[in-house]
């Protein structure tokens, strides 16, 4: 029996930095483990990507990839050949990866071949929809993963229908979940200043009070790539504007589409649409837990909205996270039924939910608890299980 297991945690782009943090929290001091941080680089925003390491206490990254952006294939194909590198050298035990970005298919792929152990936090999530590059990426990681921490009962049941044994299957919750609780007082505590597109400051609480206004994120080619697409959405972002202040972070895929198809000047004639760059970590939670509502095509804010129980709209023809419509705030929504939904937000009526079995805070620990129930098995190093 092994006493002491070297594990890889391999974060790539922001959406994993919140699910690594809780785990890193949990597992450092752990005698079991020796835990091995790898940042592949993948995010495009280095700044960016050094300002959450640090709001969410992340220690600094044992191994950078830095592999910077690059179309899909090119980016997978570094972080493998780079990857590869680390793994030879470090001979870890296993390796997790979490969500759906590349790094985490790239990564699974070269540990698999390795014979490494592989574990898939977030797994068994499905929009059933090939065109989104990340749900290629969850099919290929669960295809050949060993272990899977599921976050709620559909992905669970997902990966039986895909043939995965119930004995590999682990629902612990919501890592995500873990890093709001975590940090919600912190977030709520600060005095934020958002500055607008017009130089305009707007500092929260102050300027404007909780509950008086929307938050939107858009950044998926099915809403932002295409002109067209892109018109529909700034028609209803200016007719929402006209109803409640709105503050969008935007994305540099968006903001960059906005201007090659010269739409400044029109999303620069809504007075109450509040253009502004990336934040961080905490204030975007603080930005979203006070809120009225969220407009987005994310995945991850809605499981944040669900748990703070903030009417989500999702501008998508499906989600890999059904739990959040469910049993959460979430509602998926076509572009022409938007105003009618924020206006049934705005008399008071929008959709409230529950919070889903298990996003309680405490999934990072439930998470450890079954790694060293897993490593005192001597079937954990053979390939029985």
């Amino acid at each position: 029996m092994k006493s002491n297991i070297k594990i890889i945690l391999v974060a790539g782009a922001r959406p994993n930095f919140m699910k690594i943090a809780p785990l890193m929290d949990e597992l450092y001091g752990k005698k079991n483990f020796n835990p091995v941080l790898v940042h592949t680089g993948q995010h495009y925003d280095e700044k960016m990507s050094d300002l959450f390491f640090k709001q969410l206490g992340i220690p600094e990254p044992d191994i950078n990839l830095e592999v910077g952006s690059a179309s899909h294939a090119v980016q997978t194909a570094r972080i493998m050949e780079r990857f590869e590198k680390v793994c030879v050298d470090e001979k870890p035990d296993a390796v997790l990866v979490v969500g759906d970005v590349n790094s985490t298919a790239a990564c699974v792929l070269v540990a698999s071949k390795l014979q490494i152990k592989t574990i898939h936090y977030e797994a068994g999530l499905r929009s059933n929809d090939r065109s989104m590059p990340e749900e290629i990426n969850r099919m290929v990681t669960d295809a050949i993963c060993d272990i899977f921490f599921t976050t709620s009962v559909d992905a669970d049941e997902n990966l039986i229908n895909e043939g995965k044994k119930q004995e590999k299957i682990f629902m612990v919750g919501n890592l995500m979940i873990d890093s709001l609780v975590n940090n919600i007082k912190i977030a709520r505590d600060l005095n934020v200043e958002i500055i607008g597109q017009n130089g305009k400051n707007y500092v929260l609480g102050q300027d404007i009070r909780a509950g008086q206004y929307g938050v939107m994120t858009f950044h998926r080619p099915s809403n932002v790539d295409k002109n067209e697409d892109l018109e529909k959405l700034l028609d209803v972002w200016g007719m929402i504007s006209k109803k409640i202040t709105l503050f969008f972070p935007i994305h540099p895929r968006t903001l960059k589409n906005i201007k090659a198809f010269g739409l400044e000047k029109r999303i620069e004639s809504f007075p109450n649409l509040i253009l502004c760059e990336p934040v961080g970590y905490l204030e975007f939670l603080k930005l979203v837990s006070e809120s009225k509502f969220v407009l987005t095509d994310s995945g991850g804010i809605q499981e944040e909205t669900t748990y703070l129980n903030i009417p989500c709209l999702t501008i998508r023809s499906n989600t890999e996270r059904p739990v959040t419509i469910w049993e959460g705030s979430n509602k998926l929504i076509k572009t022409q039924d938007v105003e009618d939904e924020i206006d049934l937000i705005l008399k008071g009526k929008g959709k409230k939910g529950k919070t889903p079995k298990f996003w309680d805070g405490k999934s990072a620990n439930r998470i450890v608890k079954i790694l060293e129930k897993l490593i005192k098995n001597e079937r954990f190093y053979s390939n029985n299980i």
